[in-house]
């Protein structure tokens, strides 16, 4: 078609203009636009030809076959170099203090009150000294308290005193009474001696006063020794009575005490959330805190531990004074030195099944820093071996063939495999004890 389109354009003249000169330019270019043109497109398919090779040469350069790697797949390598051995169990607890101080809502004397009113509070992370006011509750039913039973003791005391007085004034008429009767008696008995010359109703008479004289003297001494452990018996109520008021007293007194806490050691202040209206909060100056509910803890932040629960798999690996490493999830820049301190020596069992059992485990934190408080997340990385200049290679470059152990190493533009002597492993390195120089490179992945 277009060798049909020059010729007919070479065929016809050119068309004349009003000038009267033909477009002679028009017809010779003609030729020279139609080869432009394929060359044009002779240069695109050439160049599209070359990026093609270059990109197959590229891809082949990333890549190697040889006999002993499948081919098509992606080679990944790794160098055997010397360095440090760690092999670790990482485990899981809460940071909390060593030396700490819990402070709860006190427990009144006698008295069921279902809050106390917080009236004075101590800042969150204040640092205290023993003895330093940590929080004050309202002290008003107290006070109060402590006054009513100390004017009921007063009260108490006067009235012993009062029915003291009357007894001593009973007991001194009981006593003439007494003296009386037994004057009546000698008398009587005096009497009976004139007998032998008295008639015999007089005789009668004197007999009947003797009778009369020694009955009330015998009546007289029983009456006045009940008389006494009666008056006795009352003055031990009131006694009674005047002691409950003054422990009454003495306990409002100490209810009235215990409205300011005080920290028993030196350290900083962290609070701990309650539940108060509908969530989980921290407690305020005029807050209500039920008694006995703890709301804060006094804390010693030099000296610091994890407590953390260990599986019964990994706790077999653990020996009391190993060393650790801490790392907390909130600050993953802070590391710590640690050791294990203490390890529980009966399991408890999991929530989700009764057959697996953990172990509570003590972890000391060796320094401190004002990051490091209570109740924070921390992961730590227990040291089981260490050995320092071996031959590490990644695990997954060793496999192993009837009990041998072998590495793909390179060789040119393949791998060869050669058997190896391996030592201690960990999740990602395994120790070349034997078969392997430094600086080998040997592929990964391998199988067989």
């Amino acid at each position: 078609m277009l060798k049909h389109l020059f010729n007919r354009v070479s065929s016809e003249p050119p068309p004349i203009h009003a000038s009267g000169s033909r477009r002679a330019a028009d017809v010779r270019l003609a030729p020279a636009a139609l080869g432009f043109f394929d060359r044009r497109h002779a240069i695109l398919f050439g160049s599209a030809i070359v990026l093609i090779l270059v990109a197959v040469v590229l891809v082949w350069s990333r890549r190697g076959t040889s006999a002993d790697s499948p081919t098509g797949q992606l080679v990944r390598t790794a160098t055997a170099t010397r360095g440090d051995f760690l092999r670790t169990v990482r485990v899981h607890g809460i940071v909390e203090a060593i030396d700490s101080h819990a402070v709860a809502a006190p427990r009144l004397v006698g008295q069921n009150l279902s809050s106390l009113v917080i009236t004075k509070l101590t800042l969150a992370g204040s640092v205290v000294r023993k003895g330093d006011l940590l929080v004050e509750f309202d002290r008003q039913n107290q006070v109060k308290a402590a006054l009513d039973r100390q004017a009921e003791y007063r009260d108490f005391v006067e009235q012993i005193k009062k029915k003291q007085a009357e007894h001593d004034a009973a007991r001194a008429r009981d006593d003439t009474e007494l003296r009386a009767a037994e004057s009546a008696l000698e008398v009587a008995a005096l009497d009976m001696r004139k007998n032998e010359i008295l008639p015999r109703i007089d005789i009668e008479k004197n007999q009947l006063n003797l009778e009369e004289a020694t009955a009330r003297l015998k009546q007289l001494r029983e009456t006045y020794e009940l008389k006494r452990r009666a008056a006795a018996a009352e003055i031990r109520v009131l006694e009674i009575q005047r002691d409950r008021a003054l422990n009454a007293a003495r306990h409002a007194e100490q209810n009235s005490d215990k409205m300011a806490v005080r920290s028993a050691i030196d350290g900083v202040v962290v609070f701990n959330p309650i539940w108060k209206s509908g969530q989980m909060a921290d407690v305020q100056e005029g807050d209500e805190v039920r008694a006995g509910v703890p709301f804060l803890n006094v804390i010693n932040p030099a000296a610091m531990q994890v407590r953390a629960r260990v599986n019964q798999a990994d706790v077999s690996h653990l020996r009391t004074g190993q060393s650790v490493t801490v790392r907390l999830d909130a600050y993953p820049d802070l590391v710590f030195p640690g050791t294990v301190e203490r390890i529980a020596a009966i399991g408890v069992t999991s929530g989700l099944t009764d057959k697996v059992r953990g172990f509570y485990v003590r972890f000391a934190i060796h320094g401190s820093e004002p990051r490091l408080t209570p109740d924070l997340s921390a992961a730590v990385d227990v040291e089981l071996d260490r050995r320092p200049g071996a031959l590490l290679v990644p695990s997954d470059a060793v496999f192993s063939e009837n009990g041998q152990s072998f590495v793909r190493v390179q060789n040119g533009s393949g791998f060869e495999k050669r058997a190896v002597k391996t030592g201690a492993a960990n999740d990602t390195d395994i120790v070349i004890e034997a078969g392997l120089e430094p600086g080998t490179v040997v592929l990964r992945g391998a199988k067989t």
